[in-house]
C-alpha cells in the first residue's frame, strides 16, 4: 500500500463514513440532476406526497374499519375528495408557480461544489452534527412560532396569509401544505437559513428536510398512534399531533409546530389531554 492511499484509509474509517461514502459517491455521480431545479421541486413535492398517502388511505378505510378509529382524534371525521383534491392541487400549484422559479434563481447564481466527503454514518450520536440535526429542528420551531404569534395577533397578516391554512379546522394530512404562497416560502426559507448557518453536510441537509416534512404531515395527520414522535420524546417536551390538533380547534394556544417549550414561557400552552 502506498504512503498517498495509507494516508487516506484511516481518515475514511475512523469518521465514520465508511458505509456511506458510496452512497454518496453516487449522488455525486449525478451531480447536475440531483442539484438541479426540476429535481429539488420533485423531490420535495414527491415526499411530501409519499408521507400523505399512507394516512389518505387511512382516511378512505376509516368508515369500514372500526378499530381504526381509536387511533383517530375525530372519529367520525374523514375528509372527501371535495376537500383532499383542492389541497393537493394548491400543494402542487405553489410548487409549480413559485417554488420552482425561486429554485431556479439559486440555480442560476451557481450552487455551492459539494465536498467529497459523505457525512459521518452515526452523526446523530456525535455532538457536532447532534447540533446540526437538532440545531435546525430548535431554529426551525422558534422562527415558526415567532412566524405563527405575529400572523395570529395581527388582524391583517392572519385575513391576508394565514386563514388560508386554518379553512380546515379538522386535520388531515394533505392540509399539512394548505397554505398561502407567503406561509410555505416562509417556511423553506427558515429551512434553508438554518442549514446554511450550521453548515449541514448536504446529505445532512436532505435527511433534515425529510424528516422536517414528515414531522409536520404527522402533526396534521389526524391520527395519534402508540409509535407518533410525541410519545417517543419524553417529558413532554414535543407536542405532538393532539397539541397541534388544538391549535387548529381553538386559534389561540400551541403556536409552536413541534416543541412545547416556547408556548411554555409565553402562557400559550393547552395540553391535549386537560
Amino acid at each position: 500500500m502506498s504512503s498517498h492511499n495509507a494516508s487516506e484509509l484511516p481518515i475514511l474509517c475512523s469518521s465514520g463514513q465508511l458505509l456511506l461514502q458510496p452512497l454518496w459517491d453516487r449522488v455525486r455521480a449525478r451531480e447536475a440532476l440531483t442539484q438541479s431545479p426540476l429535481f429539488a421541486v420533485l423531490f420535495s413535492i414527491t415526499t411530501y406526497v409519499g408521507f400523505c398517502l399512507p394516512f389518505v388511505v387511512l382516511d378512505v378505510l376509516c368508515p369500514w374499519v372500526p378499530a381504526l378509529r381509536r387511533y383517530k382524534i375525530h372519529p367520525d371525521f374523514s375528509p372527501t375528495a371535495r376537500q383532499l383534491l383542492p389541497c393537493l392541487g394548491q400543494t402542487l400549484y405553489q410548487h409549480v408557480v413559485f417554488v420552482l422559479p425561486l429554485t431556479l434563481l439559486y440555480w442560476a447564481r451557481g450552487p455551492a461544489p459539494w465536498p467529497r466527503e459523505a457525512p459521518e454514518l452515526l452523526q446523530l450520536a456525535r455532538q457536532e452534527r447532534a447540533r446540526q440535526v437538532v440545531g435546525c429542528l430548535l431554529l426551525f420551531d422558534a422562527e415558526f412560532f415567532a412566524w405563527h404569534v405575529l400572523h395570529h395577533k395581527v388582524p391583517w397578516l392572519y385575513r391576508t396569509f394565514h386563514k388560508m391554512h386554518h379553512q380546515n379546522t379538522a386535520s388531515f394530512a394533505l392540509a399539512t401544505q394548505y397554505m398561502s404562497a407567503w406561509e410555505l416560502l416562509s417556511l423553506g426559507f427558515f429551512d434553508m437559513v438554518n442549514v446554511t448557518l450550521l453548515q449541514c453536510h448536504p446529505l445532512t441537509v436532505l435527511v433534515f428536510h425529510v424528516f422536517n416534512i414528515w414531522l409536520s404531515v404527522e402533526d396534521h395527520s389526524g391520527y395519534d398512534f402508540p409509535w407518533s414522535t410525541h410519545r417517543l420524546v419524553p417529558f413532554g417536551w414535543y407536542g405532538g399531533v393532539r397539541h397541534h390538533d388544538l391549535h387548529h380547534s381553538q386559534f389561540n394556544c400551541n403556536f409552536a409546530p413541534y416543541f412545547t417549550h416556547w408556548d411554555k414561557l409565553l402562557g400559550t400552552l393547552r395540553s391535549a389531554h386537560a
